[in-house]
């Protein structure tokens, strides 16, 4: 009997570096294997899994301070801890909520290009000096 986990893909600027190599992260329950993790990534992500790491984290400290009546209570508590599975997958093998993401980072990238050329552009308007009216007779006078 196969159990489904929860896969929760954990997106921050080094997983997104790692993905362009086959590696993806996940956030994963406390109490699976690297076995699990596997056959989960396979069966919901129809890919090949070539090898899966796991990282235990411990919740951060929090405090949580209470007013009750005219009291102040500090209360020291704790973020749940979880696990987060790096699942390297075989050659050729890609994810596509990661693929989303350097589609729209090369859409930023062409859309930067364009804000470049219309600045550049609007530079070299602006050097050129327009002369109307009464000076750019006078200039027309000077140059015949």
């Amino acid at each position: 009997m196969s159990k489904t986990i929860l896969l929760q893909p954990h997106l921050s600027e080094k997983t997104y570096a790692q993905s362009a190599k086959g590696v993806y992260a996940f956030i994963v329950p406390t109490d699976v294997n690297k076995h699990t993790i596997a056959r989960a990534v396979e069966e919901q992500f129809e890919v090949k899994v070539a090898s899966v790491n796991v990282i235990n984290q411990d919740g951060k400290a929090k405090r949580v301070i209470s007013l009750t009546g005219k009291r102040q209570k500090n209360r020291n508590g704790k973020r749940s801890d979880f696990r987060k599975a790096y699942v390297t997958l075989a050659e050729g093998n890609t994810l596509p909520f990661f693929a989303d993401v350097e589609e729209s980072e090369q859409q930023e990238a062409a859309s930067q290009e364009k804000v470049d050329k219309a600045i550049a552009k609007k530079a070299d308007k602006e050097a050129k000096p327009v002369r109307r009216g009464i000076l750019r007779k006078k200039a027309d006078e000077e140059t015949k």
